[in-house]
C-alpha cells in the first residue's frame, strides 16, 4: 500500500469541514488581488545542494505547486526551511491559528481529529505528502493534528510567503475553474464554499493521445475530473493468461465534466482499470489526502456508482471482478 490516508469514516467529514468552516477570531481580511509583490518581504533560507535536491524532490509532486510558474517555484523554495522532527512531536495542533504550510521530506506521521473532546485518527503520511494549506488559505485554526509516529524533517513556508505566491496564484486559478467545478453534478452535495476548496487544491495536468494516465494494478494516488478531452478506461481479466488471449476490454469512455480514478480511493484497493487518453486531454487533478479531506460528502455518491461498475462488469466478464472492498 502506497503512503496515503486510509478514506476517511463518513462519520468524520462532517467533523473536518465542520473545523475548516469555523472562523478565527483573529483572522484579518485577505484580498490577494491587492496584495503587492514586494521585493522586500520575500524570505530567503540559504540551502545546501543537498537540502536544495531534497527538497526539490518532496515538492515536485505537490498539486498546491503544480500551477506555479519557474520564478514563483523558485521563490517558494527559496523561501522554505527544514525543520527536524522527532518521534512522538506534534507538528501542528488542532485549533491552533497557521504558521507554515509543511512539505514532508521524511518520516511517518498521524492525522488525528478531535471529535466531542476525544482525538481520533484519520489518516496516516510515510514519508511524503504536504498538510497546513487550510488555515493559511481562509484564515481558519487548523482542522487537524499533526504527530510524528517517527523521527523525520519536513519543510516549512511561512504564512506570508504562502499568502503572497500561493494564494495570489490560486485566485487566479479560482477564476478560470469556480463556473466549471459549480456545474459538476456529482459536486452538488457540497457547500458553495467547500466547492471552491475543491478548486483551490486541484492541479491540472494534459495527456497527449494514447498516453497512459491510470494503470490497473497501480495504488491511487489521485483522482481526476475531465476538462477537455475523451478518456478510455479498459480493463483486464484478473488472469494472467486470460489477459494475454484476450487483452484489455474498454468498459467506460470518460468526457468533459465526468469523473474517474475515485473507485481505488473509496475501496481502498488498487487500480481496478487503466485509462488512456484520446486525443488530448486535460484532466483536473486532486491527491488522494485532499480527496478524503474534501470529498467526504461526496463519498456516498461514489459508493453507491460501485454497483452500477459491477453490474457493467458482470455483463462483461461474467463476474464483478471483485473491484469493491467486501468489508466495505
Amino acid at each position: 500500500m502506497g503512503p496515503f490516508v486510509s478514506p476517511l469514516p463518513p462519520a468524520l467529514a462532517p467533523v473536518i469541514n465542520r473545523f475548516t468552516r469555523r472562523a478565527s477570531v483573529c483572522a484579518e481580511a485577505y484580498n490577494p488581488d491587492e496584495e503587492e509583490d514586494d521585493m522586500e518581504s520575500r524570505v530567503i533560507h540559504p540551502k545546501t545542494d543537498d537540502q536544495r535536491n531534497r527538497l526539490q524532490e518532496a515538492c515536485k509532486d505537490i498539486l498546491l505547486f503544480k500551477n506555479l510558474d519557474p520564478e514563483q517555484m523558485s521563490q517558494v523554495l527559496d523561501a522554505m526551511f527544514e525543520k527536524l522532527i522527532e518521534g512522538g512531536e506534534h507538528v501542528i495542533d488542532q485549533g491552533d491559528d497557521g504558521d507554515n504550510f509543511y512539505v514532508i521530506d521524511r518520516g511517518t506521521y498521524d492525522i488525528y481529529v478531535k471529535c466531542d473532546g476525544v482525538g481520533r485518527c484519520v489518516g496516516t503520511y510515510d514519508n511524503r505528502g504536504s498538510f497546513g494549506e487550510l488555515a493559511l488559505m481562509y484564515n481558519t485554526p487548523r482542522a487537524a493534528t499533526i504527530i510524528a509516529t517517527s523521527p523525520g524533517a519536513v519543510w516549512g513556508l511561512d504564512r506570508l510567503t504562502f499568502r503572497r505566491i500561493i494564494v495570489k496564484n490560486n485566485a487566479k486559478k479560482r477564476r478560470m475553474y469556480e463556473n466549471f467545478i459549480e456545474s459538476l453534478p456529482f459536486l452538488k452535495s457540497l457547500e458553495v464554499s467547500e466547492r471552491l476548496k475543491v478548486v483551490d487544491v486541484i492541479g491540472t495536468k494534459v495527456y497527449s493521445d494514447g498516453e497512459q494516465i491510470i494503470a490497473q494494478g497501480d495504488m491511487a494516488d489521485c483522482f481526476f475530473i475531465v476538462e477537455s478531452g475523451e478518456v478510455r478506461i479498459t480493463m483486464k481479466r484478473k488472469s494472467k493468461q486470460d489477459a494475454e488471449e484476450n487483452g484489455a476490454v474498454e468498459i467506460a469512455r470518460c468526457f468533459r465534466g465526468q469523473y474517474f480514478g475515485e473507485l481505488a480511493l473509496v475501496t481502498n484497493k488498487p487500480r481496478a482499470a487503466s485509462a488512456f487518453a484520446l486525443g488530448t486531454v486535460k484532466c483536473l487533478v486532486m491527491d488522494v489526502q485532499a480527496f478524503e479531506r474534501l470529498l467526504g460528502p461526496c463519498m456516498e455518491i461514489m459508493k453507491r456508482n460501485i454497483a452500477n461498475y459491477e453490474e457493467q462488469l458482470v455483463a462483461l466478464f461474467g463476474t464483478n471482478m471483485d473491484i469493491a472492498d467486501p468489508s466495505a
